[in-house]
């Protein structure tokens, strides 16, 4: 089997168990990745923060990104383009946005962050131990954290998004932490 068909198999099982999620186990283990981020970012001082918008099934990470944005931490969020392609936008308010391409959303009337940023945190399908990603297959977060080799790249996911083996590719990148709770069993 390819490496290709391999990561369609593992994105598809990973989407089916993300879907079947319920509360309030899942709102519970949100809230502790946006406390674990949150004194994460207070520690290092971080100030300038880019991040996902949730949609669907992912962690909502939106407490967060109002804590964020409360202490004026400067929160850049993407939107998603043709080819492989982000393009970041400065947020200013969840309550300011625009759909995008895959039902993503972007923010709106804002202008277009270019910079560096001191963390990224990054949404993924499935991770593995030595902090591969597999993410949704377009490739748009890996050609975007190539640009940015001295940000601070954190993965976010579930118990079970921890998987052993991830199919790699050259393109493929290692982040720089995984930020998960394995002891949490309420999934």
């Amino acid at each position: 089997m390819s490496i290709i068909d391999e990561k369609k198999i593992l994105r598809k099982e990973m989407l089916l168990k993300r879907s079947k999620l319920i509360n309030p186990a899942k709102k519970k283990y949100d809230e502790w990745i946006c406390n674990s981020f949150w004194n994460l970012i207070k520690t290092h001082q971080f100030k300038k923060v880019h991040c996902y918008l949730p949609m669907g099934t992912e962690i909502d990470i939106t407490p967060l990104i109002n804590n964020m944005l409360k202490a004026k931490i400067t929160v850049v969020t993407p939107k998603t383009l043709p080819k492989r392609r982000l393009q970041h936008f400065e947020l200013v308010s969840l309550n300011q946005l625009e759909n995008g391409l895959f039902g993503t959303q972007y923010p709106a009337n804002t202008t277009e962050f270019i910079g560096t940023y001191d963390l990224i945190i990054v949404p993924g399908l499935s991770f593995n131990s030595l902090n591969y990603r597999l993410g949704y297959g377009g490739g748009y977060y890996d050609n975007f954290m190539e640009q940015h080799p001295n940000s601070r790249k954190i993965g976010i996911c579930y118990p079970f998004q921890i998987v052993e083996k991830i199919p790699l590719e050259t393109h493929d990148l290692q982040l720089d932490e995984i930020l998960v709770d394995l002891d949490f069993l309420e999934l």
